[in-house]
């Protein structure tokens, strides 16, 4: 209440010493007899440059209003994307834990679902470098001519197209990007089949388990030389 009361107060004050100020002026100077409408006219040959910089001032305003308000959408769209990153690294992790929260899926192979999820990841690293102008619609086509060169891009972009296309219609550069890489997906089907993606190799033994199979051997080794020595005795003793 006391803060309303001072502006109301302040903008009573500044209406004040508006209206006073060509008396105050008058007095201040020692002229009497200022003829007001000869200022006033002098005063209006300048009212075209004064309009033309008030609205310069308010053409500023709006451009910055305009930037900050794309510069928070931005943000917000950025810290959605760096949390879905992050879900679908955990994902990755322990597909077998994480993946059914997603929802069913018919990529039975874990191989298969991993290379899913990367090509995901992949195709959202294209959509947010193309979106800010990092990446060209020249390397863009050369990153997807080589994503679709394999079965792992095109089994990706055949199950994500319909979700690509509904989710980037809302924008010129989003329906820009599901159009290059529809086009880039059709050039590298009508080129050929896809390469086959091979499987991967199986870790290599730990310590552990190489102590564990380097003793499971030596036993039965030992198992196996003393079952053929009794045998051999029982034998003996038989003849």
């Amino acid at each position: 209440m006391a803060k309303s009361l001072g502006l109301v107060a302040a903008a009573a004050i500044a209406l004040t010493v508006v209206l006073l100020s060509p008396f105050v002026l008058e007095e201040m100077s020692g002229s009497k007899g200022v003829d007001w409408n000869r200022l006033s006219q002098i005063g209006a040959a300048y009212g075209f440059t004064s309009a033309i910089v008030s609205t310069l001032a308010l053409a500023g305003v709006a451009v910055s209003l305009i930037v900050q308000n794309r510069q928070a959408r931005a943000e917000q769209i950025q810290g959605i994307r760096t949390y879905y990153l992050e879900l679908v690294r955990l994902e990755l992790d322990d597909m077998a834990l994480f993946q059914p929260v997603w929802g069913h899926t018919d990529i039975v192979e874990p191989e298969k679902q991993k290379r899913h999820v990367y090509s995901d990841l992949m195709m959202n690293y294209a959509w947010m470098g193309f979106e800010i102008g990092m990446i060209p619609e020249s390397l863009l086509r050369d990153m997807l001519s080589g994503m679709f060169t394999g079965e792992a891009g095109r089994d990706y972009w055949g199950r994500a197209q319909t979700s690509w296309i509904a989710g980037s219609s809302g924008s010129r550069i989003g329906r820009r990007f599901v159009t290059v890489v529809g086009e880039e997906h059709a050039r590298a089907v009508a080129a050929g089949p896809p390469a086959h993606s091979p499987r991967a190799p199986s870790p290599p033994p730990t310590p552990a388990a190489w102590a564990s199979h380097r003793w499971r051997t030596s036993a039965g080794a030992l198992i196996g030389l003393g079952t053929g020595l009794a045998l051999g005795s029982f034998l003996r003793s038989r003849r």
